[in-house]
């Protein structure tokens, strides 16, 4: 983690039992991603994925946006004159992305407001949202004059329909939060205040699960999504077969028992946790 001088870090990380949060933390630039912040996210979710302290990540920003990008005065040479290929690589380089695509461990996206563009990219990166109703997401790309490069322009599509990425992407109007539900690019919207202790609750459930699982599952859904159903279907046959010899009858009779019991609880209306 960077920070210049005394000032405030550009990203905090705080480590709570087993679940990470970090935060986006340029509030006044709604958590543009300068070259600071972009390599210190590089480096903190590189660190993270070394981490066995950390079994799921929570991604969040400070102030009124979860991220608005990359930072275009920084770009644009209003703040410093970037080398021409430093302006490239931050365009069309997905270094900041394959850091996230690398992560084992999941990552719960906490959407507390603006996602635009390369921030709305950001978010798609993690592995399911949550949405506080002052979300909002835009694809600007065209608006701005430049072509994405961290794979908006194909998981945007495949997350809620060509149609629907088509509208956003090619007019760059906004997505409110409740409109994002009902397309499927959220897994629900909450009040703000809710929104961290909503995706703690999650993180919290995901921690009761099997930790080599929880990897292992993530991984097969990752590589099979991102092939066709048959593919996907013997990238599952090949990575059961592997885990099934490494796993004792009794262990699993006792994680059944917890689940049994786990599932009594929630019957009963308490927590399941």
């Amino acid at each position: 983690m960077q920070s210049r001088g005394m000032a405030e870090p550009v990203l905090l990380v705080s480590k709570n039992d087993g679940v990470t949060t970090v935060t986006l933390n340029r509030p006044q630039a709604m958590n543009a991603l300068s070259r600071e912040l972009r390599r210190a996210l590089i480096k903190t979710f590189h660190d993270l994925g070394n981490d066995p302290d950390t079994r799921v990540v929570i991604l969040t920003g400070s102030g009124r946006a979860f991220c608005a990008g990359l930072d275009l005065k920084e770009l644009g040479g209003e703040v410093a004159s970037p080398a021409k290929n430093e302006v490239e690589n931050a365009v069309a380089g997905g270094d900041l992305v394959q850091a996230l695509a690398r992560l084992e461990q999941p990552i719960i996206g906490a959407i507390n407001g603006f996602a635009i563009t390369g921030g709305f990219e950001l978010a798609l990166a993690c592995d399911l949202l949550i949405a506080s109703t002052e979300a909002r997401f835009a694809d600007t790309h065209a608006r701005v004059g430049i072509m994405p490069g961290w794979g908006l322009s194909q998981k945007l599509s495949r997350a809620i329909g060509i149609y629907r990425a088509k509208e956003l992407s090619l007019t760059g109007n906004y997505l409110p939060a409740d409109q994002a539900a009902a397309w499927g690019l959220v897994s629900r919207v909450v009040a703000p205040a809710e929104l961290l202790p909503t995706c703690e609750k999650l993180a919290r459930d995901m921690l009761s699960c099997d930790p080599v699982v929880l990897r292992s599952y993530k991984k097969v859904i990752d590589d099979g999504f991102a092939q066709s159903f048959a593919d996907g279907m013997r990238i599952e046959a090949e990575a059961s077969r592997r885990h099934v010899g490494s796993v004792a009858p009794e262990t699993i009779a006792q994680r059944r028992a917890a689940v049994q019991e786990r599932g009594r609880s929630q019957s009963r209306g308490g927590d399941g946790a």
